[in-house]
């Protein structure tokens, strides 16, 4: 195989606590992740090195955004790197990004990349490497790497590593909006006050309602703590989160650490008539009508 396409599914977080602030700086979570139709179109060409007249194995990654850096601190060149450097590739690879999922977002679209680029690499060159190989490799990249490629509806503990799958969580139609400002992940962690935090979401609930198939149940435990620093320092998040209720949502919540904001609806027109209404109010630069994913 000479090139090979890959697409990179974002995720939403159902549930999102923090337990505590660990000594090396890291934070344990508890979360409910669920991936989304939103993806990121990934082009993997592995190039035999004669033909690039380079001495050793290059890696080139190009994108259709000029936001994104397509250097060595790229995550999908750091995960094409680790892939060559494990398994002694000695073709040159090229790796084109076509960006859809935002960007800062809270969705995890850098993480993803980089999953979408080991499960390529494993494909371009007929590694064999299974789902857990994968898995172990992608955390030395990002903790949210090893989620990525598991996919689905999942809870993750740790800082993020430990993944229990769960059952396909009730489908249900979304709409997903983020606002025109960045937010750095690393600054919402550094401001939460992990020990200070009064409300904990019940993520055990979470777990149990979605095993049971309760969308009501689902509902009534979507809560995420880093919402108290995120909020603050960008209002338009909750403003957003009461217009998606007040146009029909049964239930809205930030991703992440923001500022991407989901809001569930029960039927694909009442999303679709809340987006039109939603671009008309000018509140997210990006907005879109999409579903669960769930994919092995």
């Amino acid at each position: 195989m000479n090139e090979c396409q890959m697409k990179a599914y974002a995720k939403i977080n159902l549930g999102l606590d923090v337990v505590r602030r660990l000594e090396n700086g890291y934070h344990e979570v508890r979360m409910v992740m669920q991936t989304v139709d939103i993806f990121d179109e990934l082009t993997l060409t592995r190039i035999p090195l004669d033909a690039t007249g380079a001495s050793k194995p290059q890696i080139t990654v190009t994108a259709d955004s000029g936001e994104i850096p397509t250097d060595e601190n790229n995550l999908i060149y750091k995960a094409a790197k680790l892939m060559m450097e494990q398994y002694d590739i000695r073709e040159s690879v090229r790796i084109h990004l076509q960006k859809n999922i935002p960007i800062a977002a809270g969705m995890a679209g850098g993480s993803t990349d980089a999953a979408a680029t080991l499960k390529g690499i494993n494909r371009l060159f007929d590694l064999s490497a299974d789902r857990e190989t994968l898995m172990k490799l992608g955390v030395k990249i990002g903790a949210d790497v090893p989620y990525c490629i598991l996919g689905g509806t999942a809870l993750a503990e740790g800082i993020g590593e430990k993944l229990t799958p769960l059952p396909e969580a009730p489908e249900v139609f979304l709409l997903v909006a983020k606002p025109d400002i960045n937010v750095s992940t690393k600054y919402v962690y550094e401001h939460l006050d992990a020990e200070g935090i009064v409300k904990h979401p019940d993520i055990d609930g979470m777990v149990r309602a979605i095993e049971l198939g309760s969308l009501q149940g689902i509902l009534e435990r979507m809560d995420n703590v880093l919402e108290s620093v995120t909020v603050k320092v960008h209002p338009v998040i909750s403003t957003i989160k009461e217009r998606m209720k007040e146009l029909g949502a049964v239930g809205s919540l930030m991703s992440g650490s923001g500022p991407t904001v989901f809001g569930i609806f029960l039927e694909k027109e009442s999303a679709e008539n809340a987006y039109g209404k939603f671009l008309a109010d000018d509140l997210a630069k990006q907005v879109f009508v999409t579903t669960f994913h769930n994919y092995l």
